[in-house]
């Protein structure tokens, strides 16, 4: 499995374009892999046929690890040593670490094993699994009595998030006689109605998990502005025909809010942090996401770097070329890692105004929506003056934990001065 970036310690097998006995050529694609962030596919490094396949789609490897076993020049690649005869499978240590930690009652939540029962009769938990369940201390037996959603009644990162969003209703056991006055977390049963089942793909899954973990981890407090945009529209109109002829880009709305957004970064930098146990990061590069949809529907944050450092024209090569990239899903894992505070443009949709959610592990997210034409009263050297403006609403979603109203509310409104400061005699 190759490395997919800095952060990514492993991977998910999507699917496999060959089969055992195949030949390929080098540079061929191999398979299809998925991160929690990317698909990205992985060609083979030698030209030969196709021994062994040493996992299935859905499986969880990490990177570094043997994941085929490829003929090539008459010679196979010696197998890894994690296959070796003399040694247990992976799943196998697994189960040895959960028979270890079960031998440890002092280690393990109190449960009366005969008054619950077992949810998920599917005893492997994946790496990822086992991670989300030591970073919020739930034990294997808790983990064995949550509804499993995955293939083969394997449990998935949704039904944990889920699970603990609920409240981890099956922490403790439930003793067979209860007080009726207690307090129950209620076990209900809704009526889902009948339909079309459309099956989530697994970038939406993967969004839903994002979604609910972030609403789980971060109090969303959020604070609303509103703009006039006159005069960026009025340049941006004139303008953006010469601009194009000059640079050969579009000249979107995009990159003039890109700009903005971190200019005002840089006066509030406490606004691009994310949150690390009891300390909170404050983060040196500003590096702005845009919540952008691909044509499926699903929603992808393609990253622009070190925004704070780029003109306007750099801005716009980069919009230009993420948004290219996403639309045509040819995005790389690079070209979506190291955001540090992100930006939706809710108003490509039509919407007045939205409350966007955190894109973890950040601390605040801004959304923009339309901008609509309206009468407003405005002040002349005549006195005040009803007039026909480009009014736009802001509204900053941010994480109570690190950042309060004054911050947040600070930032929004300055964001907004930008908007509306814009200088109409720029050259471009």
């Amino acid at each position: 499995m190759p490395k997919l970036g800095e952060s990514i310690t492993e991977a998910a097998i999507i699917t496999w374009f060959k089969n055992v006995g195949d030949t390929i050529e080098e540079d061929e694609m191999l398979l299809e892999v998925a991160t929690d962030k990317v698909d990205s596919e992985v060609p083979s490094n030698v030209t030969g046929v196709v021994e062994e396949i040493l996992y299935q789609p859905n499986d969880v490897i990490k990177i570094g690890e043997t994941i085929a076993i490829i003929k090539a020049d008459g010679k196979a690649v010696s197998k890894p040593k994690s296959r070796d005869s003399n040694k247990q499978p992976k799943n196998v240590v697994v189960e040895k670490k959960k028979v270890a930690k079960r031998s440890k009652p002092a280690q393990q939540s109190i449960v009366n094993s005969e008054s619950f029962t077992l949810s998920n009769s599917n005893t492997f938990f994946s790496p990822l699994i086992i991670s989300i369940a030591k970073k919020h201390h739930i034990s294997f037996e808790e983990l064995a009595r949550i509804p499993a959603t995955g293939k083969e009644g394997r449990l998935r990162k949704s039904d944990v998030f889920n699970y603990i969003e609920e409240g981890r209703p099956y922490k403790f056991a439930q003793p067979v006689v209860q007080d009726p006055t207690a307090y129950r977390i209620p076990q209900l049963t809704f009526d889902k109605g009948k339909g079309k089942i459309v099956e989530m793909d697994r970038m939406r899954q993967m969004i839903a998990d994002h979604m609910v973990y972030s609403k789980h981890t971060s109090p969303h407090v959020t604070a609303y502005v509103e703009a006039d945009l006159t005069n960026m529209v009025q340049w941006r109109n004139a303008n953006k025909k010469a601009f194009q002829e000059k640079y050969g880009e579009r000249l979107t709305f995009t990159p003039l809010f890109v700009e903005a957004v971190a200019k005002a970064v840089k006066d509030f930098p406490n606004i691009n942090a994310s949150v690390d146990g009891k300390n909170v990061i404050i983060k040196e590069n500003i590096n702005i996401g845009m919540a952008t949809a691909l044509p499926s529907g699903n929603l992808i944050v393609p990253v622009v770097k070190n925004a704070d450092q780029k003109d306007l024209v750099s801005l716009a090569v980069d919009v230009n070329a993420l948004s290219t990239k996403a639309r045509e899903n040819s995005l790389q894992a690079d070209d979506i890692k190291g955001s540090t505070f992100t930006i939706s443009n809710v108003g490509t949709f039509g919407s007045v105004m939205g409350t966007p959610i955190i894109n973890q592990p950040e601390v605040a997210i801004l959304a923009l929506g339309i901008i609509k034409k309206r009468p407003e009263v405005i002040e002349t050297e005549n006195g005040d003056e009803i007039a026909i403006r480009s009014m736009m609403y802001l509204s900053l979603s941010f994480d109570h934990r690190v950042v309060d109203g004054f911050l947040g509310g600070s930032f929004v409104r300055r964001v907004a001065d930008y908007f509306e400061q814009f200088d109409t005699d720029r050259d471009i």
